[in-house]
C-alpha cells in the first residue's frame, strides 16, 4: 500500500499533515477518515481502517487536525466546528486532486465531526462512525473537574491520556450549544455506527440515539469487548471489514478490465502483522481473505496455511468441475463436497527410484444423488480434469521480481 505525505491548508491557513494511503491496483474511490478527540492519523484502527480499504481499492486521507500530530496551529485555539472545518478543507484538498471523497469515517469526536460535516458535502454517499459521541459535549467528560477552571479563567490545562492540552472556554462553548439532530435527520447519505458495549469512554447509548435520529438506509454494528480506541488488532480489523464490506453497497467500485494476460485480474497479498504471519488477501474489490500459520509453527491462526489455500483452490475446482458436467448431462446430483489434505511424501511413493521428497495431495469426493454406478465412475474420471489439478500435476512457472520504489 503506498501513502503519499502531503500537507494542506486547514481552517485557518495553518498547515494541516496527512497521509494518502493509496491503493496498490485500480483506484476506485476515495474516503476521508477524522481521528478521535486529541489523537492523530497514526493512531492502529486508523492505519488498519485505512489499509484494509486501501485493499480494495479505495484510497484514504487520515490527517492531523489543527494543533495535533504533526499539523500546525495551536490546538488551544481550536473547537469542535474548526475541526468540521477542517474537515472541509480536507475533501477541497482531495477534490482539487481530481479525487473528490465518496465516503466519510469518522472515530469519537472524529465520528461527530463527520455526521456534521456531511452536509456540506453533497457528493458523499456512505458515512461511518466509531465510538462516536451523539452529543458533542460528552467530550468534557474527559475534564470535568477542571470545567470550573476553564470557566474562571477562559483557559486551563488538563492532562488527556497522560499528555497535557490546553482547554479554553470558547471549545467548552462551542460542543455544549453544538446539537447534531438536524444534521443526522438530514443525512443524505448511507449511515453505519459502529461501537462496543462496553466502551467506557463513550457510552452505547450514544450509538442508538444517533442510529435513532438518523433515516434509512442505516446499519449499526456492536464491537463486542472492543475498547473505545479500538487498540486491538482483531477488533481493528473486524471493524475494517465491515466497513469495506458494507460500502460496496453504496460506493461504485466496479474495477476496470484486467490487464492483458491476467483474466482474473491481480491478486494481492499485503502482510497484516508484522510481528507474527497474518496475511491480507484481496482478489480485486469484492473478494477478501486472511492466510496465516497454526499456533505451533509461530502463527495465530486466524486464517488458513497458504498450502490451505492451494487444497481449496483444487476442492473448490473439483466441485465446480464435476458440477459444470452432471449438470451438462443431466445427471441427477443432489450435492457435491471434496474432503483434501496436503502431504509431502518421498517422490519414490509415486516414481520409484527417487528419494525427493514431492507434494501430495488426496482428494476423497462425495457425491450424493440418484446416480448410477457408470455416472459416478464418470465423474470421478471427470474430476482429474479440473483445471487446477491440471496444473498442479504440470511442471509450473513463477517467476519474480522486486517492484520499483
Amino acid at each position: 500500500m503506498p501513502t503519499e505525505r502531503f500537507t494542506f491548508l486547514g481552517h485557518s491557513g495553518h498547515k494541516l499533515a496527512a497521509r494518502l494511503d493509496m491503493p496498490d491496483g485500480p483506484h476506485l474511490a476515495t474516503a476521508l477518515f477524522a481521528h478521535c478527540f486529541t489523537c492523530g492519523k497514526d493512531i492502529p484502527a486508523a492505519r488498519r481502517i485505512s489499509a484494509r480499504l486501501a485493499a480494495m481499492g479505495i484510497a484514504v486521507l487520515r490527517f492531523d487536525f489543527t494543533g495535533l500530530g504533526h499539523s500546525e496551529g495551536e490546538f488551544e485555539n481550536t473547537h469542535f466546528n474548526s475541526n468540521v472545518a477542517d474537515l472541509t478543507a480536507a475533501c477541497n484538498a482531495l477534490t482539487s486532486r481530481g479525487m473528490a471523497p465518496t465516503m466519510l469515517i469518522g472515530h469519537s469526536l472524529g465520528g461527530a465531526a463527520v455526521l456534521k460535516a456531511a452536509a456540506q458535502m453533497p457528493q458523499i454517499k456512505a458515512v461511518a462512525t466509531l465510538g462516536a459521541p451523539f452529543d458533542p459535549a460528552h467530550v468534557t467528560h474527559n475534564f470535568a473537574s477542571e470545567l470550573p477552571k476553564i470557566a474562571e479563567n477562559g483557559v486551563s490545562e488538563v492532562n488527556l491520556g497522560g499528555r497535557p492540552f490546553r482547554i479554553n472556554q470558547d471549545f467548552v462553548q462551542d460542543v455544549i450549544t453544538e446539537d447534531l439532530r438536524p444534521a443526522i435527520a438530514n443525512l443524505k447519505a448511507a449511515l453505519m455506527v459502529l461501537h462496543g458495549p462496553h466502551d467506557t469512554i463513550v457510552g452505547i447509548e450514544n450509538a442508538s440515539d444517533i442510529f435513532a435520529a438518523a433515516k434509512h438506509p442505516k446499519s449499526f454494528v456492536t464491537l463486542d469487548d472492543a475498547d473505545h480506541l479500538i487498540t486491538r488488532l482483531e477488533d481493528a480489523e473486524y471493524a475494517a471489514d465491515v466497513i469495506a464490506a458494507w460500502s460496496r453497497r453504496y460506493l461504485d467500485l466496479t474495477p476496470p478490465a484486467p490487464p492483458p494476460g491476467v483474466p482474473e485480474g491481480v491478486l494481492r497479498v499485503t502482510e497484516a502483522d508484522s510481528d507474527g504471519f497474518l496475511q491480507d488477501i484481496q482478489s480485486g474489490p469484492g473478494h477478501h481473505a486472511l492466510a496465516d500459520e497454526p499456533l505451533a509453527y509461530g502463527g495465530t491462526n486466524r486464517g488458513m496455511s497458504p498450502y490451505g489455500f492451494v487444497s481449496a483452490g483444487l476442492g473448490a475446482c473439483t466441485s465446480m468441475t464435476i458440477r459444470m458436467y452432471a449438470r451438462r448431462k443431466g445427471w441427477p446430483l443432489r450435492g457435491i463436497s471434496v474432503d483434501v489434505s496436503h502431504n509431502k511424501v518421498h517422490a519414490q511413493d509415486a516414481q520409484p527410484g527417487s528419494d525427493a521428497k514431492v507434494d501430495q495431495f488426496h482428494r476423497v469426493i462425495h457425491l450424493s444423488g440418484d446416480l448410477t454406478d457408470e455416472q459416478r465412475a464418470k465423474l470421478l474420471e471427470i474430476a482429474d480434469k479440473c483445471p487446477v489439478h491440471r496444473t498442479l500435476e504440470r511442471s509450473n512457472i513463477v517467476k519474480t521480481q522486486l517492484a520499483e520504489i
